[in-house]
């Protein structure tokens, strides 16, 4: 039987709108609380191509690291936690696990290391955790939570020495692993690097020229059709609705006006919260010179399947796995922001 296709997953929406000037904007603070992005998603209007200085923003993003067959234990070598946990911010994901089935690893800033895992490996682990909240009839997965930085973790301390015979001796995982660290970089991930097959990546970046976009009122555009028509720009739908197309019945929302020209540039790889933060900072510079009114839109995407989603809150896929947020800027200050996640997620910040 073919699947209800006007029937779509629920989703949560959270819509803000504040001003740069507004000492009390909590902007920066709902940017750094998502933390595993994989990419980001710029569209300029009356742009042919990206200014110089926003050219070199997009190509100063921080690079990343691929570790294959990482074993897990490997996070709580001493020189790394020293070196690395307590030095700056280390942004660490599983890659290529899904997590409605694999066993999903990811080490936070904040210095907190999360284990997603099925009952059958968290059993063999021995070590406390919780069952998740996305759970069905039957408790079949579990979310182990380890502060690294909490005292009794410290080398050589009882939870340190539980958690790496745990991980060494009863259940050996593995895994690919994503890896980057702020502000050090490879310097600080020398050592761990060292022991494995590893590459290095820089940010991939994607340039298209639009033309003859239509685009709605956006300062009247409800959050829903906004956040639709942005995403058929980003994704090259048409909105005409011809009568010769099968692919698209898209519309774009009314009261509408035709752009000459656009830009859209997306950036792919593991994307720290920093660059995401210095990119925002110079889209109000280019707005401030822009000759006429104008405006700059910046989507992030989470990784779906990261154990986490909005700061240290647990993430399932289910049948959705929205885990992003959408800023949208104005000429006079002002800011429109949707964060949005799955419905059966922690309402984001």
């Amino acid at each position: 039987m073919c699947a209800d296709l006007s029937r779509t997953p629920r989703n949560l929406l959270v819509c803000e709108r504040s001003s740069f000037l507004d000492e009390k904007n909590r902007l920066s603070f709902q940017v750094e609380q998502l933390r595993f992005n994989y990419k980001v998603s710029l569209l300029l209007p009356e742009c042919g191509s990206a200014p110089s200085h926003l050219e070199s923003i997009l190509n100063s993003f921080s690079r990343f690291y691929l570790v294959r067959k990482l074993p897990i234990y490997e996070l709580l070598d001493k020189d790394f936690l020293q070196n690395a946990v307590y030095q700056g911010s280390v942004y660490g994901l599983s890659f290529g696990t899904r997590i409605d089935e694999d066993n999903c690893v990811a080490l936070m800033p904040n210095g907190r290391l999360v284990l997603s895992l099925d009952k059958d490996s968290y059993e063999m682990l021995g070590f406390e955790g919780r069952p998740s909240r996305f759970n069905h009839r039957t408790c079949s997965r579990f979310v182990v939570p380890v502060d690294l930085k909490e005292r009794s973790m410290a080398p050589g301390g009882p939870g340190y020495r539980r958690l790496l015979r745990a991980l060494s001796s009863h259940l050996k995982l593995q895994t690919d692993f994503l890896i980057s660290h702020h502000p050090g970089g490879g310097a600080a991930l020398k050592a761990l690097l060292s022991r494995y097959d590893w590459s290095e990546h820089r940010p991939e970046i994607r340039r298209r020229s639009l033309s003859d976009l239509v685009c709605p009122d956006l300062r009247s555009c409800d959050p829903h059709s906004l956040l639709e028509w942005l995403g058929a720009a980003d994704a090259d739908v048409s909105c005409e609705n011809s009568s010769s197309s099968f692919l698209s019945t898209f519309t774009c929302p009314e009261q509408t006006v035709t752009l000459a020209a656009a830009l859209s540039v997306s950036v792919s790889g593991l994307l720290l919260p920093q660059d995401v933060q210095r990119l925002v900072e110079q889209l109000r510079c280019h707005l401030q010179q822009a000759q006429t009114p104008s405006w700059a839109s910046v989507t992030v995407h989470g990784f779906a399947d990261s154990p986490v989603s909005w700061g240290d809150n647990e993430h399932g896929v289910l049948t959705g796995g929205e885990n992003f947020y959408n800023l949208l800027m104005f000429q006079d200050h002002t800011y429109r922001l949707h964060l949005a996640t799955g419905a059966h997620d922690a309402c984001p910040p």
